[in-house]
């Protein structure tokens, strides 16, 4: 227990730094980037004065660490990550005006109203390349050295070569436009899920996959497993008990690394279905300079990098005991 202890608070002081770390590159790279908020705020056509005015009521024209300072704190101290540049309360876009900065929305509540959208998309689509990889990656495991093992790694080849992008365009080409058997783009109720889910399913099976047929292979060959059927063992108790629970463990590390990813594909195939979730928004944010949305949304996404790999680093210790917290 106090190892664990241990693990967890040594393991989150890093990824507090490393959130911090996160934040500090982004809030950069924003500011040193082309394009000026205020000016978009004011209006090509406004001349500079109102321009400098703007940029005062918002804090812009602060040195940086001021701003970065305020920002950080705000955070820290009243959990406020600041409202949209670009975003009415209604979440919708807009600029220009007697008054460009009243009115915008938090950008905490425009993203609580995407992500749950993108956590379903995303759920669904995870769900699917389980369910799909591993009967045909433990198969393969299971067969190694023969047709099976080769058939699987070819086709794993194929799909995972083959651009998100493209098999979202050809799946809307196909199924929506030719049979018409779901939507295209956009979102009114679940079935507009299922294509987005498909394509970012067949972007992960590959890889889950070829990480069973790998651990699965790896593990039969072990002399412990060789030896397993002399001691008495069955074969369901060698599988469950000792090839499966060792395959677990680089299964569990792929899984952290495609759940991370799985965060810049959203971005990808919700831009390409028109799909109102994070990534979107995200892609939207950057586009309009929209600073405290896309700050905001790369905290978030830092944070969760940090909390998958600490699970991920907790469950594999919990599978395989010779890993130390």
């Amino acid at each position: 227990m106090i190892a664990i202890v241990s693990f967890l608070t040594r393991r989150l002081s890093q990824g507090v730094a490393i959130i911090l770390l996160a934040a500090l590159i982004v809030f950069t790279l924003l500011r040193i980037g082309p394009g000026d908020p205020a000016r978009m705020l004011a209006g090509g056509l406004s001349d500079q004065a109102s321009v400098d005015a703007l940029a005062k009521e918002m804090g812009l024209d602060d040195p940086f660490l001021v701003q970065f300072g305020k920002y950080v704190g705000g955070i820290v101290l009243h959990g406020d990550f600041g409202k949209s540049y670009v975003r009415s309360e209604s979440g919708l876009a807009g600029s220009g005006g007697d008054n460009p900065t009243a009115g915008k929305a938090d950008v905490i509540g425009l993203i609580a109203a995407r992500l749950p959208l993108s956590l379903e998309l995303a759920a669904l689509g995870m769900g699917l390349a389980l369910v799909i990889s591993a009967p045909i990656g433990i198969w393969a495991g299971l067969n190694a050295g023969r047709m099976p093992e080769a058939l699987t790694l070819m086709g794993s080849s194929i799909l995972v070569s083959m651009p998100s992008f493209w098999i979202a365009g050809l799946l809307v080409l196909l199924v929506s436009i030719k049979l018409q058997w779901l939507p295209p783009v956009g979102y009114n109720g679940f079935s507009y899920m299922i294509l987005p889910a498909i394509v970012l399913a067949i972007e992960m099976a590959p890889i889950f996959i070829r990480t069973w047929s790998s651990a699965i292979s790896s593990m039969t060959r072990r002399d412990f497993i060789q030896v397993a059927p002399a001691r008495g063992l069955d074969r369901r108790t060698i599988f469950t008990r000792h090839i499966l629970r060792g395959a677990a463990v680089p299964f569990i590390n792929t899984l952290g690394v495609m759940l991370t990813g799985l965060i810049g594909s959203l971005l990808v195939i919700e831009f390409v279905f028109d799909f109102p979730g994070l990534g979107k928004l995200t892609v939207e944010a950057v586009l309009q300079r929209d600073f405290p949305l896309v700050q905001a949304i790369a905290i978030i996404i830092s944070a969760f990098f940090v909390a998958v790999n600490i699970a991920v680093d907790f469950v594999s210790g919990l599978f395989d005991p010779r890993l130390e917290y």
